[in-house]
């Protein structure tokens, strides 16, 4: 009679834990607070002698905007153009499509570019290192084009690339036609647009900083005519003279006038100053340099890994595992103004109660939200660290017969 009565409990068990009906009421997830995006805005109230019509001065790893001037206003990039074509170069590189010591040659079209140049000739043959360097240092309108069409076929290919990508960063100011720069019909961006490609650029890929701070450096031309050096010069003169600059790129024309994304890095704060249409090259350093000096000034960077925060494992309903490990999503920062300390940053974590399985490695178990004394300046998810399958009818059986020997 026992035995009967054990078997009858368990079948019970098995039953409860298979109807499809109750499931309905056992999903009981702690909302977290709310979802609302956090947006941290500088409130600058600083009255900078900026005598250029255009300007950004942007926080590189929270996208902060410090300080601007007419931000949004379309005008021409000139050679600062360039940074997306660095962009796109250096995903192509992360992704596989080419490496660092592949060969180029150059087309007959690249070699017929204009303006700032490193004279490549048809059918050269220059690796990727070096026409990165090119484009770098000596902005070299050669270089971006040989580079667009090995990367996408043709320059018209790599610019509609350029496009999508300008798109995808929320570049909702800018259109180009060409990847080096030079002055079209329809060729048009923004300070606040280029501080985002900036931004991308050099927070995803600092590397490009090992080619934008060279000052000067030389290439080797070999062609039908023989080997020759040929001298390279940064026309980003911060280079020689700012304390902690990292980059970032120059450009003018005469409808351009003269245009720069200067960006520095101190303290672990990355800051990125853009000028545009600036009356002259004198103009363009000082106001950039005037910017950077005022970011670091007045602001610092807090950031956080989360590598001690104690994350509870949550439950999983109906899984193969009873619990599923977290981990926080991505670092955080906050712009600290000045008279803010970091010691006033406090983080609470919190988790859903309860999951139903399946659950994917990645997927949402909870939030770190961030405080600043009483006020909420951000939040970082807790993902899954590790996938949970639902459970079958065996996993169920076998989980009902572990509790019950182990209640014996």
């Amino acid at each position: 009679m026992k035995k009967i009565s054990a078997f009858l409990i368990l079948c019970s068990m098995i039953f409860i834990t298979l109807v499809p009906s109750i499931q309905a009421n056992v999903y009981n997830m702690t909302p977290v607070t709310d979802d609302e995006t956090i947006a941290v805005t500088a409130m600058v109230d600083a009255q900078l002698d900026i005598s250029s019509p255009s300007v950004v001065l942007l926080e590189g790893s929270t996208g902060t905007i410090i300080y601007e001037k007419n931000k949004d206003e379309q005008l021409k990039p000139a050679s600062i153009t360039k940074i997306m074509t660095l962009l796109l170069i250096f995903e192509a590189l992360d992704s596989g499509q080419i490496k660092l010591m592949d060969d180029v040659s150059v087309s007959e079209h690249a070699a017929s570019m204009g303006g700032s140049q490193v004279y490549l000739e048809p059918y050269e043959v220059q690796n990727v290192d070096t026409m990165i360097k090119c484009i770098s240092i000596a902005s070299a309108n050669d270089a971006s084009v040989a580079m667009a069409e090995y990367i996408a076929g043709s320059e018209e290919e790599f610019v509609a690339r350029m496009n999508e990508r300008a798109k995808e960063l929320g570049m909702n100011n800018t259109h180009f036609v060409n990847c080096c720069g030079l002055d079209t019909d329809n060729h048009y961006s923004s300070a606040y647009d280029v501080a985002l490609m900036s931004r991308e650029l050099i927070m995803n890929f600092p590397e490009i900083s090992n080619y934008s701070t060279v000052w000067m450096d030389t290439i080797v031309h070999t062609t039908k005519k023989g080997r020759s050096e040929f001298g390279l010069t940064n026309t980003n003169k911060l280079v020689k003279f700012y304390n902690g600059i990292t980059g970032l790129k120059t450009g003018s024309t005469s409808i351009a006038k003269y245009c720069l994304s200067a960006t520095a890095r101190r303290n672990n704060m990355d800051l990125i100053a853009v000028v545009l249409a600036a009356p002259d090259t004198k103009t363009r350093f000082l106001e950039a340099s005037k910017l950077l000096n005022y970011g670091f000034a007045n602001y610092s960077i807090y950031t956080d890994q989360n590598s001690d925060t104690e994350i509870t494992p949550v439950r999983v309903v109906k899984g193969v595992n009873d619990l599923v490990l977290g981990k926080a999503g991505n670092d955080f920062s906050y712009l600290c103004s000045k008279g803010k300390t970091p010691d006033k940053i406090r983080k609470e974590v919190i988790l859903y109660e309860e999951i139903p399985a399946p659950v994917a490695a990645s997927d949402k178990i909870g939030d770190i939200i961030y405080y600043y004394e009483n006020e909420k300046i951000g939040s970082v998810d807790i993902l899954a660290s590790q996938a949970v399958d639902k459970a079958g009818f065996k996993d169920c059986f076998i989980k009902v017969l572990k509790r019950y020997f182990l209640t014996k």
